[in-house]
């Protein structure tokens, strides 16, 4: 077990060292979804998500000789998986942005539930932040990293990790209110 509690995934990729194929799909079965989510929730399209999924596997596989055993997988699959994902969002501000053809018509049934609705626009919210307040924040909240781990996986320092993640829930919460999917908070001090 990892300090983490997690299954110890040493005897693992020392079969895909080997060329063991079926460790190698074990690998890649055991993070598929968690990977395709980090990598949904920081490039907003499914089929980015998926080509920046499987792009990580890739480079994980390619790369696993270089994993320092003696730390722990999951960071340093994380910040594959993030570098991969700034690499796209990175190429996609670079490529021409065609004009609509659509045009986005207000959904005001009245049969949308409050959480949908707060869902859609946590990830509009998300969607606003920077990439590396929102790789840093993702890895905390929805997979659950420390600040310690976020830190090694975004080869960053502790105390910028926790910055961030601080900055991208005051960002979020900014958003979410001026969009009023959150109420005001009348009791909070103004901002400086």
């Amino acid at each position: 077990m990892s300090q983490r509690g997690h299954y110890d995934l040493r005897p693992l990729v020392r079969r895909c060292l080997r060329g063991d194929q079926r460790a190698m799909l074990d690998l890649v079965e055991r993070f598929r979804g968690q990977v395709f989510g980090l990598c949904y929730r920081m490039l907003g399209q499914r089929q980015d998500a998926e080509d920046a999924a499987q792009e990580t596997f890739v480079r994980v596989l390619k790369n696993l000789h270089r994993w320092d055993s003696a730390r722990d997988f999951e960071p340093w699959l994380w910040a594959i998986a993030g570098n991969r994902c700034r690499t796209a969002l990175a190429a996609r501000r670079r490529r021409p942005t065609p004009e609509s053809a659509v045009e986005l018509i207000a959904d005001d049934a009245p049969d949308q539930r409050p959480a949908q609705h707060l869902a859609e626009e946590v990830e509009l919210a998300l969607a606003e932040l920077r990439d590396d307040y929102k790789q840093a924040f993702l890895l905390f909240h929805q997979h659950e990293l420390s600040y310690a781990e976020i830190a090694e996986a975004m080869d960053i320092p502790l105390g910028t990790v926790k910055t961030w993640v601080h900055r991208a829930r005051r960002e979020l919460i900014d958003h979410l209110r001026q969009r009023g999917a959150i109420p005001e908070d009348r009791h909070a001090l103004p901002r400086v």
